[in-house]
């Protein structure tokens, strides 16, 4: 899967092996007198020669949101360009460390399946067009919708795979140039409820702090994420404190996923119930005098109110409902306020649910009052899943906000940009995502501009949405691939990848960092931002961006939040956390004097409870879990273009409890039939303890058989993102015995880590043990807690 050892970009391959050879032989002769020197001097002659033919570029890994950045090694002539390696040279985010997507799944950069030209729909078919055909089109047909229906019958979605300029780029396009808010971003589909949690009780809508403050936690409490696959660089941060620091790891989730079985506690609340508990276990600190009163005093509103919030949330009644014991909830909650330091990391098995923004709420709330802010190892972390999730709302692909989360109903705010466009925009909120659907079937949207989101799978309840995308005016679909969503296009644009282009994404950690461009764009393929620009002008705009670099000066202008990132300031490996003063200075820990209300104090936000949507009954009689894997992303289409990552695991699958395979006559392999109330898909089965009883699983790396055909309409009331984890399904054996859908090389069918000889957990245990490298470093057994 990599080139570094063959022949390519490892030590002594530029030599001819012939002259190798004999150099080999040189220096055995000599160094039994001369030593190891001769040997290295070798090398060092062979890396410069090699060095004049390997270019190293810097740039930041397009995955998952823990923001990895490193070199990447490639090698280019007149017929081919191929990249080498990935090298991480102590990047901010993850150090050396990479995983299997980011060291390994670049293969879709060169795939021969890459979009290369417009393409313009003919009836059924598409056929290649010229850049000139393909805007002049789109122009023609937005001007012509908006002329007859109005600006708010077009709407726009950025890509939360792309940059912060090209999404600050499609919002200005949206607002300045068409006149509408109908604006948004796939944060809508995953994050937007932790982020509306952290709005209400703190202020910013990011992160606390840094990957380096959740290792300095005295305790990690993980809620609805399957960190160690998600954000697999992240967890291994979390695994080397725990191991080596006694850091304490408290996991609640449905799914004994590998960082369950890790921690100290783990324990399976009933689906949709996580409010309860956490909201139950801050009343027990409260009424135990766990609460940090002096935090409290100084730092927190509210506070009244809401302890009156919590009388129903007893012990008792959470243990009913959730189905943990009354001890392990008293437990987890000692372990809580005792703690020298407490981080949170949910993620979408909290936000992708009805109550979602509540629940999210509940856990800021539970970290204020236990004073598990404003410090280094404390605080909130919703992990982002994209590598610029972050950054797309950030930079104001929303419909309610402006870049930095200025309101667009604000008229002091507006007045502003309008000042800087020169033009009036709209003062109402315009549609999201979900609400673009709707609006859609009911003849009140008409034109669709999208770029880089695979919309008609990754969106709840898939054939609803296909149909409604069928119904469009006009769509314009900009990907580098022809993905699902390109097949109700009417234009499609090429686009380039990440490594074609320059810009800057922002992670999980509120980091901004810069990408630098290692290819030129494949074919008739352009960057988003200038494909964006040339849209603008085609419809009447007079944009002149020359560099990404220039968007983000205009962006700092018109952003107190990002008004001093510069290009220069993140020249490199350097890096900004926002907020960002004018100077230059950032803010790694968010919350250090103040909290982001005008009276600088947090508040406490009460939340009530109620039941999860489209539960199950005797029809459907099992609940649908659904989530990520760590060798894939979301519908595959970069990671299943790489052939070594495709072969570890093939395709998608469902997980099935060892009881359930009993009753229902089912083994791994078996091809079931899964049937929701809004679709059905086959997929093979693997029988695993990793669920239990009537709880399903199925990863959404997909396209044939997509996991959100399965799943419902109904949303978060909040922020309307879907509550993909509240689906109910029946299940049909098609055919009782069949091939593994995974190899049984996978590690899903055995250990972590396959291996010879003894295991290394077991090496661990030894009171002898050392770690590698450093004698004085040694592991301790765990202690009977």
């Amino acid at each position: 899967m990599e080139r570094s050892m063959l022949g390519h970009a490892g030590y002594l391959t530029t030599i001819p092996q012939n002259a190798l050879n004999s150099m080999i032989d040189v220096v055995k002769g000599i160094e039994p007198e001369m030593g190891y020197g001769a040997i290295l001097q070798v090398s060092e002659i062979e890396a410069a020669m090699r060095e004049s033919r390997i270019r190293k570029t810097k740039t930041v890994c397009t995955y998952c949101g823990v923001g990895c950045s490193f070199d990447l090694w490639t090698e280019e002539s007149a017929t081919e360009r191929r990249i080498l390696k990935v090298e991480p040279a102590e990047g901010p985010a993850n150090g050396i460390s990479t995983c299997i997507k980011g060291k390994f799944g670049w293969e879709y950069v060169n795939s021969p399946d890459r979009l290369t030209s417009p393409l313009i729909r003919e009836g059924d078919r598409f056929r290649k067009a010229t850049w000139d055909e393909a805007l002049t089109l789109i122009a023609e047909k937005f001007t012509s919708i908006k002329n007859t229906y109005g600006p708010d019958a077009l709407s726009f979605i950025s890509s939360s795979k792309c940059t912060n300029e090209e999404s600050y780029l499609m919002q200005k396009l949206a607002r300045a140039v068409i006149g509408t808010n109908n604006m948004d971003n796939c944060s809508r589909y995953c994050q937007s409820p932790a982020t509306v949690g952290l709005f209400r009780t703190v202020g910013y809508g990011g992160d606390a702090g840094s990957i380096s403050d959740i290792e300095q936690a005295g305790l990690v409490l993980i809620v609805g994420s399957n960190t160690a696959e998600s954000h697999p660089v992240l967890a291994t941060r979390v695994k080397r404190a725990h191991k080596l620091r006694g850091q304490k790891l408290i996991v609640a989730d449905i799914r004994e996923h590998e960082m369950a079985r890790r921690a100290d506690v783990f324990f399976r609340p009933n689906p949709g119930t996580d409010l309860i508990w956490l909201s139950a276990i801050t009343r027990y600190i409260f009424d135990n005098g766990l609460a940090n009163t002096a935090f409290l005093t100084q730092w927190v509103n509210h506070i009244d109110e809401y302890r009156q919030s919590l009388e129903h949330f007893t012990l008792a009644m959470a243990s009913e409902r959730c189905g943990v014991a009354v001890e392990t909830l008293e437990k987890v909650a000692r372990m809580i306020a005792e703690a020298d330091g407490v981080c949170v990391l949910w993620a979408m098995g909290v936000t992708q649910h009805s109550m979602g923004s509540d629940t999210s709420t509940a856990i800021s709330n539970l970290l204020l009052a236990t004073g598990n802010y404003m410090r280094s190892g404390a605080g909130a972390y919703p992990l982002r899943g994209h590598n610029n999730v972050q950054g797309a709302s950030d930079h104001g692909a929303m419909p309610n906000f402006l870049p930095g989360y200025q309101s667009v109903d604000d008229p002091d705010i507006r007045s502003r940009f309008e000042r800087a466009w020169g033009v009036a925009l709209p003062a109402a909120t315009g549609l999201d995502n979900h609400q673009m659907i709707d609006a859609i079937h009911e003849g009140k949207l008409r034109a669709m501009y999208l770029f880089g989101e695979e919309m008609s799978l990754v969106d709840s309840n898939a054939n609803f949405v296909s149909s409604a995308l069928a119904k469009l005016d006009f769509f314009v679909v900009q990907d580098i691939f022809f993905s699902d969503t390109c097949r109700y296009a009417d234009v499609i644009l090429p686009a380039s990848p990440s490594l074609e282009k320059e810009g800057t994404f922002t992670s999980t950690e509120r980091r901004m960092q810069r990408l630098y461009q290692v290819f030129q764009p494949l074919g008739e393929s352009r960057p988003d931002w200038r494909i964006i620009q040339d849209v603008a002008n085609r419809l009447g705009a007079n944009w002149n961006y020359r560099h990404p670099s220039e968007i983000y000066t205009e962006i700092a202008a018109l952003t107190p939040l990002m008004a001093g990132v510069t290009y220069e300031r993140l020249a490199g490996y350097k890096t900004l956390q926002w907020p960002v003063a004018a100077d230059g200075s950032d803010q790694p820990l968010l919350y250090t004097k103040n909290f982001h209300f005008p009276d600088g104090k947090a508040r406490f936000y009460p939340v009530p409870w109620s039941e999860p949507t489209d539960q199950t009954n005797q029809e459907f009689d099992l609940h649908l879990n659904n989530g990520r894997l760590l060798e894939h992303f979301h519908e595959g289409n970069m990671t299943y273009r790489t052939e070594g990552i495709r072969a570890k695991t093939p395709c998608t699958f469902v997980e099935v409890s060892p009881a359930l395979a009993v009753e229902r006559g089912i083994t791994t392999g078996s091809l079931v039939q899964l049937t929701s109330r809004y679709g059905q898909v086959k997929v093979q089965a693997v029988v695993t303890d990793r669920v239990e009883g009537k709880q399903l699983y199925m990863p959404m790396n997909s396209t044939e058989e997509a996991v959100n055909r399965l799943t419902s309409r109904h949303t978060d009331t909040a922020t309307h993102t879907p509550a993909y984890k509240e689906t109910s399904v029946s299940m049909r054996v098609l055919e009782p015995h069949g091939e593994s859908p995974l190899p049984r090389t996978n590690s899903r069918f055995g250990k972590p880590t396959p291996q010879r000889g003894v295991e290394v957990e077991r090496k661990w245990q030894r009171a002898d043990y050392r770690m590698p490298g450093n004698p004085l470093i040694q592991i301790q057994p765990a202690k009977e807690s």
